[in-house]
């Protein structure tokens, strides 16, 4: 790929001065290494530099600033959209090395991390006392809480706990000039100015780079319970996901896989699944030991009139990890299966669920592009799947087209474009088919106040004009 940016000389000077040699990085090997994320697309940056400190980002990014040089903020690279590749070139500020967990307050229910601390391991540390930080994107052994702040992500759990949003008290990030700002507090109440914190936390990384957040916790359940619930068609599972929503106590996740993820599983794991089953909801339950099984009973029982073909126990532990490692399977499954997934994830009032599985085999049938779909079927929030083969053009010219259409039915359905992913390069154009003229305007009037020049992750999330 020609490079769109080259680091001046007296830049690169002064980022060797400042890192040394092994990180700011110029072989075409290292560049390349930060080239990719998960949507397949290589965007090659022309440098890398690896911070360790917030004073190192507060240098680097003036330099590019008073350089009018390009800079992409990247985590773990686990994204879907391609919101930490360098699209315009310039610089990637890789914020990995910064991996501290500065502070954990038990009394007080939080926890001070720097952004390139690794979700799963703060959670390995949290557990020790008893506590966790909700939000868990299925990614969460490697990507890093900067990202999940950037992306504002999600996952299982986000139909009882929310989204990351949610569990952010307050930030330490830098502007691109240099300049040093901090956002909200210690304390889970606090209304002085405008709510900053919201406002960085899903900017993906266009506004500011986060290096420290203050981050709320929770206390962790005693035991989590997990059922397997077949059923013959996906009508009757997401009528019985909104069922088990509007009754007195929440599920603390409930999963969907439709017929194709199930046929997936059959052939590929062991789990054992009735042949005539369609769809598939895993429901758990997470709370204090005593009367938990009752509960999740009572919930079982109570969608029965959804004829169900079978369900399981409830189960915790192993049992419960075997399920959720086959559920995790698919999309590796799925790599392996077709040469290239175009992985959406679209979101839809829970009541429209029935009409968006529909909808989407609709789509599937007439274009005769496979689609699999799975996810966070307690928010709404579905994967939709499409497998295709990048070395044929007539597949590859349908894509399009099928993609206007999932966008239209969902949007046709009063949902969202993007449940957790974000929109990065990838849904970029599609954006003002969902926010109107005047929100896309105010937005881009933000992004020049805390961006004058447009050098902060650019390309990203609003539409090419």
């Amino acid at each position: 790929m020609k490079r769109m940016t080259v680091i001046p000389e007296p830049v690169a000077g002064e980022l060797t001065s400042l890192l040394g040699r092994e990180r700011f990085l110029t072989s075409a090997a290292d560049r390349e290494s930060y080239a990719w994320d998960n949507t397949g697309n290589r965007f090659v940056p022309d440098a890398v530099v690896l911070a360790q400190t917030r004073e190192e980002v507060c240098a680097i990014l003036r330099l590019c600033h008073d350089h009018r040089i390009k800079v992409t903020p990247r985590g773990a690279g686990t994204g879907n959209v391609g919101g930490a590749l360098a699209v315009e070139g310039g610089l990637l500020l890789s914020l990995q090395r910064m991996n501290r967990i500065v502070e954990i307050s038990v009394p007080d229910r939080f926890a001070v991390v720097e952004a390139g601390v690794v979700n799963g391991d703060l959670q390995t540390k949290l557990d020790a006392y008893g506590l966790f930080w909700p939000p868990d994107p299925s990614s969460s052994r490697t990507c890093t809480i900067g990202g999940n702040v950037a992306m504002c992500s999600a996952g299982p759990g986000a139909v009882r706990w929310g989204v990351t949003r949610d569990w952010v008290l307050g930030l330490e990030a830098v502007l691109i000039d240099g300049t040093q700002i901090r956002t909200g507090g210690r304390t889970t109440k606090g209304v002085v100015g405008l709510d900053m914190t919201r406002l960085l936390v899903g900017s993906e990384g266009t506004l500011a780079v986060v290096t420290r957040a203050i981050l709320k916790l929770a206390s962790k359940p005693e035991q989590r319970l997990l059922s397997r619930i077949s059923f013959p068609s996906v009508e009757m599972a997401a009528a019985a996901v909104s069922h088990l929503l509007s009754a007195r106590q929440s599920p603390s996740a409930i999963e969907f896989l439709d017929g194709s993820a199930l046929d997936l599983l059959r052939r590929e794991t062991t789990l054992a699944l009735p042949a005539q089953a369609r769809a598939m909801l895993l429901l758990e339950v997470a709370g204090g030991v005593s009367g938990l099984k009752e509960l999740a009973l009572e919930m079982i029982e109570g969608i029965q009139r959804f004829k169900p073909l079978e369900w399981s126990p409830p189960v915790d532990g192993s049992e419960a990890a075997s399920v959720w490692a086959a559920r995790s399977a698919l999309s590796p499954i799925l790599k392996k299966l077709a040469p290239k997934r175009i992985n959406e994830d679209v979101v839809v009032p829970v009541s429209r669920l029935p009409l968006l599985m529909t909808g989407l085999a609709r789509i599937s049938d007439e274009s005769k592009i496979p689609i699999v779909n799975f996810g966070h079927a307690g928010n709404g929030n579905i994967h939709v799947n499409l497998l295709v083969d990048p070395r044929d053009p007539a597949i590859m010219g349908r894509v399009p087209g099928v993609l206007d259409r999932v966008f239209r039915l969902v949007l046709d359905l009063d949902g969202s474009l993007s449940g957790e992913h974000g929109v990065g390069t990838q849904k970029r154009d599609h954006i003002a088919w969902e926010l109107d003229q005047a929100c896309l305007n105010l937005q881009r009037e933000i992004k020049k106040v805390f961006d004058p020049m447009g050098l902060l992750n650019p390309g990203k999330v609003w539409p090419r004009s």
